[in-house]
């Protein structure tokens, strides 16, 4: 399997790139963090089926029996008065051997003032843009999972509207050693309904991870693949460029640029599990592309790195995440989770 895995991944390394960074889709808020776990995790994680149902938005496959009738809130305030927000239920049926959830996916740009072409002010405007999400897993043996969402998106920016619809895939697989392999592709899909005579797809994510929980330690480490769909994430900008002691620009060499680009494409966290039943769980994660697209040259900043917790406390779960982002600051995720069953005891369909 290990073997498959490079395999597979060299593959998708080779694609061509479609476009250089940069927005070219709608409906980019399905690539935000979805849970404080991702968000402290640097942005993904897509190999580990435990009871965190915010984790099936990134790869559908990880909804498992532990879900069941688990409920999830979820909440991140980002900078100029921007938020977005997560909400999930998950649901099993044993009977044939399905695990599903329902969710909503929020974000909220705030207020904007109107104004007209000579810049006389006239009221405020907002903007918002929202998905909801049906989504499927089942286990194909002890080994593997496979798993699909369905997305139905809408947007509304300024009075004008957008409605559309996307779906992701996922697999797992796990191992007896507990090392997990993740495969997904998320939000393929375009609008129905668009803003203007062009239509626009969604932001198609290709990500491909492992995680591998040490024997002899409670820590887990994880390496995430993204945006393998589009090869090239470099971009030329005049704020990013290193200049010597003259104000030359120093050029790097192609060599160079081909390593930072890779790394563009890589997570890095890891997860200290500390208690018997995992009770509380400190988190970290470095996301190159951040680093490398919101770090300002000649300043030092936290921009890419993250960290976060998770406590359970009596019925709750308790998740805080921090994303920085930039030297203005960083992003705040918190959570909370509950496992209904804790207050009303029912079997399982």
């Amino acid at each position: 399997m290990i073997r498959w895995f490079f395999i597979i991944l060299c593959l998708l390394l080779s694609m061509e790139g479609l476009t250089q960074s940069g927005s070219n889709f709608v409906y980019d808020f399905l690539l935000t963090p979805s849970t404080p776990r991702e968000t402290a995790l640097g942005g993904s994680l897509i190999t580990v089926a435990d009871e965190d149902l915010g984790l099936a938005h990134g790869n559908p496959a990880l909804l498992n029996e532990k879900m069941h009738n688990r409920i999830l809130f979820g909440h991140n305030f980002h900078f100029a008065d921007i938020s977005h927000g997560y909400i999930s239920y998950g649901r099993q049926f044993s009977s044939i051997g399905i695990n599903t959830h329902a969710a909503l996916k929020y974000i909220s740009y705030g207020d904007f003032s109107r104004a007209d072409v000579f810049g006389n002010q006239d009221g405020t405007f907002t903007a918002n843009e929202w998905a909801m999400i049906i989504g499927a897993s089942k286990a194909l043996n002890e080994r593997i999972s496979v798993g699909a969402n369905v997305k139905f998106l809408g947007s509304q920016l300024a009075g004008y509207n957008s409605y559309g619809a996307a779906f992701d895939f996922g697999a797992v697989y796990a191992t007896d050693d507990n090392l997990h392999i993740g495969f997904s592709i998320t939000n393929a899909g375009a609008e129905i309904s668009t803003y203007t005579d062009s239509r626009a797809l969604a932001p198609v994510n290709i990500q491909l991870g492992i995680s591998k929980k040490l024997a002899h330690l409670p820590f887990r480490f994880s390496v995430i693949f993204h945006q393998l769909n589009q090869w090239n994430l470099l971009y030329d900008s005049e704020l990013n460029r290193e200049t010597d002691i003259f104000g030359n620009v120093i050029e790097s060499s192609a060599f160079s640029q081909e390593i930072d680009n890779f790394f563009r494409h890589v997570i890095f966290n890891g997860e200290l599990l500390l208690g018997q039943a995992e009770t509380f769980r400190l988190r970290f994660g470095y996301n190159h592309r951040i680093r490398k697209e919101l770090s300002v040259s000649g300043f030092r900043s936290l921009a890419g790195f993250s960290f976060g917790f998770g406590v359970k406390v009596s019925k709750f779960r308790l998740d805080y995440g921090v994303g920085h982002f930039h030297l203005v600051g960083a992003t705040n995720h918190v959570g909370l989770s509950i496992d209904l069953d804790d207050f009303f005891k029912g079997p399982v369909n």
